[in-house]
């Protein structure tokens, strides 16, 4: 039994890339997330027109 700290174990740290990890993938998800934010500002301006509409005199 270690007095100043335990045996460190190497594999518990090693790093894996697992599927869906890589280049490819970050570019995928940066489009579906520009595509995303610009459909939410779409669907936003145009709640934003409905109500001014419907409750301008």
């Amino acid at each position: 039994m270690p007095l100043f700290g335990s045996k460190k174990n190497r594999e518990e740290h090693r790093y894996y890339l697992l599927p869906g990890m890589g280049r490819s993938n970050r570019r995928h998800r940066q489009k579906t997330h520009i595509a995303a934010v610009a459909f939410g500002i779409v669907v936003s301006i145009l709640f934003g027109v409905l109500i001014y509409v419907t409750q301008s005199p």
